[in-house]
This record gives structure tokens, C-alpha cells and sequence, in this order.
């Protein structure tokens, strides 16, 4: 049994992935016991990975330097490409409120440490880590170790605290801390939950985009002998007319097709849209379009053919060469207006009305494979992560700071996937790739992560915890977590008159918690608090990584 004394005792390759998969496996496992519905979740691994390092365990310094930082970008990026898409619409219409509020929140946190730092005397790598667990953001942890890092590759003699520390002992009062600022705001407050969910219903109603399709009997005189192209052009392209019937004949309409009285259309367009449109056609009707057209199909299309990607609907004259007409396109689960100036992407499904012949054509054109979306589009992510860790490694100089700052590798993937993922069309990349993959990769970055910072933080976590100054980071990280969720969700409050379901996804999101939104989610029972939370959370987090880095560079370097 000599070997088997060895693996777990010898410093060696077999030794070092034994230890990490032990600890993620377990780790992963307990994250899915729930206390009262409530979960740390992944970060369990961290827990998990410093007992091992306390127990003596140990892997090679190196090895798990490289681990740590690899993790890290692979989750990064990840979270970039997943939120990159969103990332710049948020800032519209109600977006840009929320994502105010939530970097009100962020700098709060950063205001509120840098305070606790002067009047406790606790070294400021510290308070970021204790900063770090209280708001439970690990890539701004990832984010203050590679600032640390750069300062120790100048100043080698310079002693530095094991900041990990300080943000597995704040995280757990951190998730409990976001779920009791709900509380808290949701009794001074006293919300009705009941009178929220009626709110909720009558805002819904008038403020659904998505696409509206009617039938309209042909009235308006002034557009009698009108031809739709002219009529799109009257109407600013608000609307898709994909089958006309002519005494009961139903057939493809061009843009060269003429309206007469009593046609009757079946129209897609807006729903904000929609009564603009009724009006100028004509009157709504009731047409079963189904039973009178055997000729014509409705058929949703996948995009799999890269030389679509990134290609408007208009330049594909898909109605002129194919004589189909597209009525909405999917994307994500989401079903968007078929506007001329919609970019397809990767992934879209196309919803297509034409003769089965036709469709054929469209099919080719477009691809419709499904085994094409599921193979793995790994050049882009490689150049993405290659650009990422170019990106930060690049110093730029500030008038006031001591030194250089660089994005390092938490900051730059996160920027370059967030631009990929937005403009990557454009430059003829494929940047799909399907929620479960994306998945994966991030959940095996972060896991290898924390993994790597539990099994390096193992040796002293008991000792500091013993000493005193556990309890005194609790308390710290508890300060930093209530008192920005808890004056800027008042004003959130008063002066924006946000309901109480907006309310918790920002609160959530600004700490990028998952726990805490699912618990929004639980009592919101729609989708509500995740629309808030999506909206926020890519600015949240550009700024969480940026700031953690910082406040290092600041009052270290």
C-alpha cells in the first residue's frame, strides 16, 4: 500500500489532480444542501479546499498558481460571453436607472471599506478580501490577487496578507446579510406582496414588445392600389405582412403586391406598434389561416451557416429570392419583431411562412443544423482568451497612482468577451455557443478557482479565526454588505418608486448573488427580480473587478 501512501503524500502530477477533484467533488455536493431554501452553493468548494490545505495537504506552489489563474479566466470569460450580449442595451430606457443605483451600491461598498480600513487599522489587501466575500463576488477577489501579484513581482519584499482569508469568512454572513436588507426594506416599507403582483400584472401589460400578429380586413382608402413596399415605407417598416388573401386564394405577398379593398392580411408587428397599424390598414378580423391556406407552412428555421452570422434581414432579400416571408425571430427564448434592420446571429430560429418548396431553399440557405449548433466553436474563445490576457497585461499610467494598472487576467478576458460576444458578428466571428456549455466552462473555472484559494488559505484559517480577528472581518463584512444594499434600496424606494420585485434583482444583482435571487424569485413568483438582476449584473461586475484592483493598487502599491 506503499503507492497509495505516496498519491496523497508525494508532490507529483497524479497527487495535485487527486487533491483538486477531491475537493471539488465534495465541495459541489454539499453546495446542494439547502437550509430553509438557502444555498452557498459552489462556493462550498472554497470551504472544502481550505479543511483539506488545514489537514496538511499540500500542492505544488506552481501548479496551483496555475490553476487559480486559469480557473479564473475561463470563468471570466465565460461570464463575459454570457452577459456581453445585454451588456449595452441595459443602459436604455429604465436600464439606466437601475444600473445607477447598482453602481451606487458598488462604490458605497468601496466608500464604506476604505473607512472601516482607517478606523480599524486593517491592512487594506485584507479589507478587499473581507470586501470581496461580504458582497460574495469572487471574480473581484481573482481581480485583487492579480494587482497583489503584479506589486509583489516589483517589490518581492513586500509581506502581504492572504486576503482569501478574509473572504471566506465574510461570504457566508454576505448571502444571509443581501437576504436580510429585503427584509429589512421589505418591513419598513410595509410591502403588500399581493398589491405588488397587481402592480406587476397591469405594468406588463402595456409594456410587452414582443410581436403581435392579427388578421386586418383592407378599408383605408388611401392605400387602395398602395403596393406593401410603398405601405412599409409609410408605416417606417413596422410591420411584416406574410399572407394576403384575395378571394379566399391566399399567397405570398411581395413588396410589389398592390392592396385592394377587402383584402384580407395577416400582419406581424409590435405590440406598441400594433393599434398604429390596425388603423391604417383597416379593422381586425377573425381568419383561420390554418384551414384555408394547404398550400402554405409556417416553419421555423435554425441559423447554423456562418456566412449568415451577422448579417441584417434586410440584405438577405430573403422575400425576393426565396418568396417567403419572415414574420419573428427567436433568440434565447425570446421572440423579437422581424425588423429589415434585425442582425441575425448564430442560434437564431427563424420563423419562415412560404410554400414547402420555398422552405426547402430558405433551409439551405440559412443551414437548420442542429449538429452544426452543437459542435463547439472553440478558435473564437481561444483568440477571445488570448486577446483578454493581451489586453490585460497592458500598463496604463495615472496622474496620482504609483504605479501602472493593469486589467490583469480577471479584468481583460471579461472586457474582450463582452466585446466579442457584442461585435464579433461583425468581424465574421462565431461566437455562439449553447447555455450549457457556457455553463460548463464557467463552473469548471470558478470550481478550479476557489479549489486553488481554499487549498493555498488552508494553513491559517483556524489560527485567525481562533485569534479574534475572524470575528472582527465577520462584523466588517456584515457593515459592508447592509449599509449600501440598505440606503440606496431606500431611495430606490422613495424617489425612483421602484416595486418591491424590481427592487430585490437589483439588490441581488448588485452583489451578483444567486442565492439571493433565487430567493427574490421565490417570492416574487415571475420573472420580475431576474429582468432586474440581468439588467445589472454586467456593469456590477465590470466594476466589482475593476475597483477590487483599485483599492491595491491605491493604498499598496
Amino acid at each position: 500500500m506503499q503507492w497509495f501512501y505516496d498519491l496523497w503524500t508525494k508532490d507529483s502530477v497524479a497527487h495535485s489532480v487527486l487533491l483538486f477533484a477531491l475537493v471539488i467533488a465534495v465541495g459541489v455536493l454539499l453546495g446542494k444542501i439547502k437550509i430553509k431554501g438557502i444555498s452557498l452553493g459552489i462556493t462550498f468548494v472554497l470551504f472544502v479546499g481550505i479543511f483539506i490545505g488545514h489537514l496538511g495537504f499540500e500542492v505544488n506552489h506552481e501548479v496551483l498558481h496555475f490553476v487559480r489563474e486559469f480557473g479564473l479566466i475561463l470563468f471570466v470569460y465565460s461570464v463575459g460571453m454570457q452577459v456581453g450580449p445585454g451588456f449595452f442595451s441595459s443602459f436604455k430606457k429604465g436600464g439606466l436607472t437601475l444600473n445607477m443605483l447598482a453602481i451606487s451600491i458598488v462604490f458605497l461598498g468601496v466608500i464604506t471599506t476604505i473607512v472601516i480600513h482607517y478606523a480599524s487599522g486593517i491592512p487594506m489587501p485584507m479589507m478587499v478580501g473581507i470586501l470581496s466575500g461580504a458582497v460574495t463576488n469572487t471574480p473581484g477577489l481573482g481581480a485583487a490577487q492579480q494587482a497583489l501579484d503584479q506589486i509583489k513581482a516589483i517589490n518581492p519584499s513586500l509581506e502581504v496578507p492572504d486576503i482569501a482569508l478574509g473572504y471566506a469568512v465574510a461570504y457566508p454572513l454576505g448571502v444571509l446579510g443581501i437576504i436580510s436588507s429585503m427584509l429589512l426594506i421589505r418591513a419598513v416599507f410595509r410591502v403588500n406582496l399581493e398589491k405588488e403582483h397587481e402592480r406587476i400584472g397591469q405594468k406588463s401589460k402595456t409594456q410587452i414588445q414582443k410581436p403581435y400578429l392579427m388578421s386586418l380586413e383592407v378599408k383605408n382608402p388611401s392605400i387602395f392600389g398602395k403596393t406593401i413596399g410603398e405601405l412599409g415605407d409609410l408605416l417606417e417598416h413596422r410591420l411584416v405582412i406574410s399572407r394576403i388573401a384575395k378571394d379566399n386564394i391566399i399567397s405570398i405577398p411581395t413588396s410589389e403586391t398592390t392592396l385592394e379593398e377587402g383584402n384580407h392580411v395577416f400582419v406581424v408587428t409590435s405590440h406598441k406598434n400594433a393599434n398604429a397599424v390596425k388603423v391604417f390598414i383597416g379593422t381586425e378580423i377573425e381568419k383561420d389561416w390554418d384551414f384555408l391556406e394547404s398550400q402554405l407552412v409556417s416553419r421555423r428555421i435554425l441559423v447554423s451557416k456562418g456566412e449568415v452570422n451577422g448579417k441584417k434581414l434586410s440584405s438577405l432579400r430573403l422575400r425576393s429570392l426565396y418568396g417567403i416571408n419572415v414574420t419573428r425571430v427567436n433568440r434565447s427564448g425570446v421572440d423579437l419583431f422581424a425588423d429589415p434592420n434585425l442582425m441575425l446571429q448564430f442560434g437564431d430560429r427563424v420563423t419562415v411562412v412560404g410554400t414547402l418548396d420555398a422552405i426547402s431553399n430558405v433551409e439551405k440557405f440559412l443551414g437548420n443544423s442542429m449538429k452544426r449548433l452543437n459542435e463547439p466553436n472553440i478558435i473564437p474563445i481561444f483568440i477571445g482568451i488570448f486577446l483578454g490576457v493581451v489586453l490585460g497585461s497592458i500598463p496604463f499610467a495615472f496622474p496620482g497612482i504609483p504605479m501602472p494598472i493593469k486589467l490583469g487576467l480577471a479584468g481583460g478576458p471579461l472586457i474582450v468577451a463582452i466585446l466579442i460576444s457584442n461585435f464579433g458578428t461583425k468581424l465574421s466571428l462565431v461566437t455562439y455557443t449553447t447555455q450549457s456549455a457556457n455553463l460548463l466552462l464557467r463552473e469548471i473555472g470558478i470550481t478550479l478557482f476557489l479549489a486553488a484559494v481554499g487549498l493555498n488559505a488552508g494553513k491559517g484559517f483556524v489560527e485567525t479565526v481562533v485569534s479574534g480577528d475572524g470575528l472582527m472581518w465577520v462584523a466588517m463584512g456584515a457593515i459592508i454588505t447592509l449599509i449600501p444594499l440598505l440606503i440606496v434600496g431606500t431611495i430606490a424606494k422613495l424617489v425612483f418608486k421602484l416595486d418591491y420585485f424590481q427592487l430585490s434583482g437589483l439588490l441581488a444583482g448588485s452583489t451578483t448573488d444567486p442565492p439571493a435571487l433565487a430567493y427574490a424569485n421565490a417570492i416574487a413568483g415571475n420573472d420580475t427580480p431576474s429582468v432586474s438582476y440581468a439588467t445589472v449584473y454586467p456593469i456590477v461586475m465590470f466594476c466589482r473587478v475593476l475597483t477590487a484592483q483599485l483599492l491595491i493598487l491605491l493604498f499598496v502599491g
